[in-house]
């Protein structure tokens, strides 16, 4: 299910990092999304979106990261 719009994005994406994280998260989703569909592709047992949640992640912590007050600042 990849996402059109930041809009869409879960909540928990939402509420939590800066809108430029949001696109950066919402790209690596996508692109996950198609890069993964084969289930060959993954390792383990996890579902397509497991493991495009997993890479969108990963990418947003490439360029943010969690300042000593708790919210998500860029490095």
């Amino acid at each position: 299910m990849p996402y059109k719009t930041t809009r869409e994005l879960p909540e928990s994406v939402r509420g939590h990092i800066p809108a430029h994280a949001q696109d950066i998260y919402r790209q690596a989703f996508n692109h996950a999304w198609d890069e993964y569909a084969d289930s060959k592709e993954r390792h383990g047992d996890e579902s397509r979106e497991q493991v495009a949640h997993k890479v969108a992640w990963s990418a947003v912590k490439q360029s943010y990261g969690r300042g000593d007050d708790g919210n998500w600042h860029r490095k």
